[in-house]
C-alpha cells in the first residue's frame, strides 16, 4: 500500500510544483511515500529525455529526406546495423540500472558508485571492439544489407562515421543508466537534451553547408550526431566525478573490482542477448522490406521514425518502472515494486494508445511532412497506420519487460523476445510479404501480431512473481 502522511488538502503539493520538482531533480526517497508521486517524479524527466531523443530522430530524417530516397535508405540501413550496438548498450544499461538501483535501495551509495565504474570499464572495452571493425568494413556491411551500388556510393561515409563512432552512443546510454538507477532522472534528461539540441542545430549546417560549415550531404547528419553525442558524453563524466546528491565516483573507486565486474557481466550477457534478439529482428524486417525497392524502404524508414517519436517517451515511463522495481526490491518492499509496475503500465497504455489513434487518422499528412515522393508516401502511410494498431500492446509489453530487467531478471525477457521476434515475427513477416503477396504491408502486420503476443506473455509471466526473488 502507498504510505501517505496525513495532510490537509492545502498542504498537498500541486501538480505544477511536482512537475517543477521532477525537472529540477527530486530529493525524494522512491522507496517510501506516495507511489503515484514517485512514478510522476521519475517518469516526467525520463519521458522528456526520450521525447527530445525522438524529436531528434524525426528532425534528422526530415533533413535527410530532402536529399532523396537513396539518402533516406542509407539512414535506414545504417540504423538497422546500429541497432546491434544499441542492443549491446541497452543490455549493459539495464543490468547497470538494476545493480545501481538495488544498491541505492539498500542505502549503499558507495556500492552503487563501484558498480557504475565496472559498467563503464565494460563499455569502454566493448566500444573499441565494435567501433574499429565497423569503421573499416562499413561499405561492405551496407552491401550485406542489400544496398544498391547507388546507396553504397551515397552512404559509405555516413555508415563509417555512424558505425565507427558507435561507442560514444553506447557509453552515453551506459552513463545515463547509472544516473537513472540512482534516481537522478533529471540529470540524465539534461544530458540528452544538451546532446540532442546540439545535434538539431548542427544537422542542417553540415548537411546543406550553411554558413562556414562544409556541405557534406547525408554524411553531415552523421558528423552532427557524433559531435552532439561526444559533448554529452564529456558532460556525463564531469557530473559523475563531480558528484550529485545521490552518487559520486571517487578517485579511489576508479579501479576494477573483479567480483562486482563478474556479477555485472553475468547479468549483462543475457541483457545484451535480449536486445540483440530484438534489434536483429529489425534487421531481418528491413532486409525483407528492401526486397520491394528503395521507395518501400524509404517509406518504412520515415514511418518508423514517426513511431519512434511516440515509442521513446513511452520507453521513458518503462525506465521509471525499472528504477522503482530495483530500488524497492533493494529496500525489501516487493509488493510496492509490483504495484508500481501495474500502475505505470496503465499510464503507458493511455499515452501510447492515444498517440496511436492520431497516427491512424493522420498517417498520410504525417508522412508528407517528410516526403512528397508519390512512390514513398502511400507506402509510408500504410506502414504508420498498420503499426499504430499495436500501440496498446507495445505500451504494456515494454513496461512489463523493463520491470523484469529492473529486478535483474534479464533471462525471462530474453526468452519472450526469442519467441516473439524470431519464432513468430520474422517467419510471419516473410510469409505475409511474399507467399501471401501482401508485400511490405505483410511485414507491418507481422509487427503488430508479434508485439501483441509479447505483451500478453509478459503480463502472464510478471503475474507469477518469480522476479521478486531475483538477486543481483
Amino acid at each position: 500500500m502507498d504510505v501517505v502522511s496525513p495532510a490537509t488538502p492545502s498542504s498537498q503539493p500541486s501538480l505544477w510544483s511536482l512537475l517543477r520538482e521532477s525537472i529540477r531533480g527530486s530529493h525524494q526517497d522512491f522507496t517510501a511515500g506516495n507511489l503515484n508521486r514517485a512514478i510522476l517524479l521519475l517518469a516526467v524527466p525520463m519521458v522528456l529525455e526520450m521525447a527530445l531523443e525522438s524529436l531528434f530522430a524525426v528532425v534528422d530524417v526530415f533533413w535527410v529526406a530532402h536529399l532523396g530516397a537513396n539518402a533516406v535508405a542509407t539512414v535506414g540501413l545504417t540504423e538497422s546495423l546500429l541497432s546491434l550496438v544499441i542492443a549491446v548498450g541497452l543490455g549493459l544499461s539495464l543490468s547497470t540500472t538494476a545493480m545501481v538501483a538495488r544498491r541505492i535501495g539498500e542505502k549503499d551509495p558507495a556500492g552503487a558508485a563501484v558498480a557504475g565504474v565496472q559498467a563503464i570499464a565494460l563499455g569502454l572495452a566493448i566500444s573499441l571492439a565494435i567501433g574499429a571493425p565497423c569503421l573499416i568494413f562499413a561499405p561492405d556491411l551496407l552491401r550485406l544489407m542489400g544496398a544498391s551500388p547507388a546507396i553504397v556510393a551515397v552512404g559509405s561515409d555516413y555508415a563509417r562515421i555512424a558505425l565507427g563512432g558507435s561507442g560514444v552512443l553506447l557509453l552515453l546510454f551506459l552513463n545515463n543508466a547509472i544516473f537513472r538507477g540512482t534516481g537522478d532522472a533529471a540529470i540524465a534528461m539534461r544530458i540528452l537534451w544538451v546532446s540532442n539540441i546540439i545535434n538539431l542545430v548542427l544537422d542542417p549546417c553540415f548537411i546543406f553547408g550553411l554558413g562556414p560549415f562544409p556541405r557534406l550531404g547525408v554524411t553531415g547528419a552523421a558528423v552532427a550526431t557524433l559531435t552532439g553525442r561526444s559533448i554529452g558524453l564529456g558532460y556525463q563524466f564531469y557530473r559523475l566525478l563531480r558528484g550529485t546528491e545521490r552518487i559520486r565516483i571517487l578517485r579511489r573507486q576508479l579501479r576494477i573490482n573483479v567480483h562486482v565486474l563478474l556479477r555485472l557481466a553475468r547479468v549483462s550477457v543475457t541483457g545484451v542477448l535480449q536486445f540483440a534478439i530484438a534489434h536483429t529482428s529489425w534487421i531481418g524486417l528491413v532486409r525483407i522490406v528492401s526486397m520491394f525497392g528503395a521507395a518501400a524502404l524509404a517509406g518504412y524508414t520515415i514511418a518508423i521514425r514517426i513511431v519512434i517519436f511516440a515509442i521513446l517517451p513511452a520507453w521513458g515511463l518503462s525506465n521509471a518502472a525499472a528504477t522503482l522495481v530495483g530500488q524497492n526490491l533493494g529496500a525489501g518492499q516487493p509488493e510496492r515494486a509490483e504495484q508500481s509496475v501495474w500502475r505505470t503500465g496503465i499510464y503507458n497504455m493511455v499515452f501510447l494508445g492515444s498517440v496511436g489513434v492520431l497516427f491512424i487518422l493522420f498517417a498520410e499528412p504525417l508522412i508528407r511532412l517528410f516526403s512528397h515522393d508519390p512512390a514513398v508516401v502511400p507506402l509510408g502511410a500504410a506502414c504508420l497506420r498498420i503499426v499504430s494498431y499495436g500501440n496498446i500492446g507495445y505500451a504494456y509489453g515494454m513496461v512489463m519487460l523493463q520491470a523484469f530487467n529492473g529486478a535483474g531478471d534479464t533471462v525471462t525477457p530474453t526468452y519472450v523476445y526469442l519467441f516473439g521476434f524470431w519464432l513468430l515475427e520474422i517467419p510471419l513477416a516473410y510469409w505475409l510479404a511474399i507467399p501471401a503477396h501482401l508485400r511490405s504491408n505483410g511485414v507491418f502486420v507481422a509487427i503488430v501480431i508479434a508485439e501483441t503476443a509479447i505483451a500478453a506473455a509478459s503480463a502472464v509471466l510478471f503475474k507469477r512473481g518469480r522476479w521478486k526473488r531475483q538477486q543481483i
